[in-house]
């Protein structure tokens, strides 16, 4: 497919400041629109924030180690991952609202047989249908949001980011209290409160399906994919994913070491074979012209790295504070209240940030606040430094997830959108997973404040990546205009 086919190479730089972009009229307004999907994500992260204070008592309860109980939030971000880039192809023959209903039934059913396993094993495979089932309604979610014009797609993603780090953070609360009071069964099964949630985007219907006609069977249609999906390709994908989330945590689960070597081997011919896959497969379920588009890997590194240090510390936050305090997870959950609210702050700046800064500028400086807020985590001891950085990796999260997803459709040629999203989203959703298995890795051969310190070194690469990339101009793309046009 030649790039004239595909309406023009892609751009070479992230949008940078200056004046907004006119808004075509009568395109849905951002902020309603943000606020209805804002709602619907919030069962979903509640499940990354709520468990966590959850796992102690998981792990007393199921008599496994803590480290092993790190498979409850690296598994759903497993296959949330993986997942994502599924749903972008579902995008070029489904509507939003269709991937969504889809999305929220799985992850409903999936949280219930979390919440009812009688084993370890039994609640990991809950996780992993409940986190595919969250997968596909963040790629729902995100294509409806990013198909907005302008401001308005950045308002929306404003609102849902800011929603899904407060539910994440307030999720420890949350999570305390339903442990404390109704045990930690009911905190997996959380998710399930979804299904109801999604009566209340009915109004919105409209707007997703509409939202759905302008990037889904049409390029489809223009770039010769019709929806098929790459079942090679996608295999390639999720064993090296799952390889790499498995090897970090083979020592926190005692993996015998035949059992490694096996999934290193595993790990290591999925990379041989997603590369050879990209070379032969141009349209593949790793399309080469996506990954090629100057910034798209640079971005999506950096969102994974962010998103790597904001789930570590997510990770052994709440169980650094029962130990320094003393109290349950209850009164971790309560402590921890502050560095969610902190979301709603990062959830509102990022517009403005954006209009004064470039992308790259931004993503930095949330690289730099994951960092600081990593390391006050593994340096200092006591309630307060804890909840401190766990408030910087929050705004880090927070600002990340608007900033990064919001360029995806402005990275590659307009066909390309709904498959670059999903691949940024996927990259994204995999540092959530790397997070706390490096942690939980690292913890059983070094001390925990080593482990988080060198959990640091992920989000250090980010701001490292956002700073030497150097764009050679800043105009935005016309609203009209196919993105991905010369300019």
């Amino acid at each position: 497919m030649s790039q004239h086919t595909r309406q023009g190479t892609t751009p070479q730089t992230i949008p940078s400041g200056g004046a907004p972009a006119p808004e075509r009229t009568g395109a849905p307004d951002g902020r309603r629109l943000g606020l209805t999907l804002g709602m619907l994500v919030l069962p979903m992260y509640v499940a990354l924030g709520a468990p966590s204070v959850a796992l102690p008592a998981i792990g007393r309860a199921l008599a496994v180690p803590f480290g092993a109980t790190a498979w409850i939030l690296a598994a759903w971000s497993l296959t949330s991952a993986l997942t994502m880039p599924v749903a972008g192809r579902l995008l070029v023959r489904w509507s939003p609202f269709q991937v969504l209903v889809a999305g929220v039934v799985a992850l409903a059913a999936g949280s219930v047989l979390a919440g009812a396993g009688p084993t370890l094993s039994v609640v990991i495979v809950g996780r992993l249908i409940g986190g595919a089932g969250a997968g596909a309604t963040v790629i729902a979610v995100f294509a409806a949001a990013t198909a907005l014009p302008g401001r308005q797609r950045i308002r929306a993603l404003g609102i849902i980011a800011a929603a899904s780090a407060t539910a994440s953070g307030c999720g420890t609360l949350l999570g305390g209290a339903v442990t404390a009071w109704l045990g930690w069964r009911a905190v997996l099964a959380i998710p399930a409160l979804a299904l109801p949630l999604l009566l209340a985007a009915l109004p919105s219907r409209r707007a997703l399906t509409r939202s759905g006609s302008g990037s889904g069977s049409g390029s489809g249609e223009r770039n010769g994919s019709t929806g098929r999906l790459d079942i090679v390709g996608a295999a390639v994908l999720s064993v090296l994913a799952g390889s790499l989330i498995t090897l970090l945590q083979a020592h926190s689960v005692g993996l015998p070491a035949p059992v490694t070597l096996v999934v290193a081997a595993a790990g290591a011919l999925a990379a041989v074979g997603l590369w050879w896959r990209v070379r032969s497969t141009p349209d593949g379920f790793v399309p080469r012209r996506v990954i090629a588009s100057r910034g798209f890997l640079a971005a999506g590194l950096i969102g994974g790295s962010v998103f790597a240090g904001y789930y570590g510390v997510l990770f052994r936050a709440p169980s650094l504070i029962e130990q320094a305090t003393g109290g349950g997870p209850l009164e971790a959950g309560v402590l921890l209240v502050p560095a969610a609210a902190c979301s709603v702050l990062a959830g509102r700046l990022v517009g403005t940030l954006t209009d004064r800064f470039t992308g790259w500028q931004v993503s930095a400086g949330l690289a730099a606040l994951t960092v600081v807020g990593v390391l006050v985590v593994a340096l200092f001891t006591g309630p307060i430094p804890i909840v401190l950085g766990m408030a910087l990796t929050v705004c880090g999260f927070a600002g990340a997830q608007a900033v990064l997803v919001s360029l995806a459709p402005d990275l590659v040629a307009a066909d390309d959108r709904d498959t670059a999203q999903s691949l940024l989203n996927f990259m994204n959703a995999l540092g959530g997973g790397i997070g706390p298995a490096a942690v939980a890795g690292l913890s059983g051969i070094v001390p925990v404040p080593v482990a988080l310190a060198a959990l640091a070194a992920l989000p250090l690469a980010g701001l490292v990546l956002s700073l030497t990339r150097r764009p050679t101009a800043g105009r935005r793309p016309e609203p009209d205009a196919p993105r991905g046009s010369p300019r």
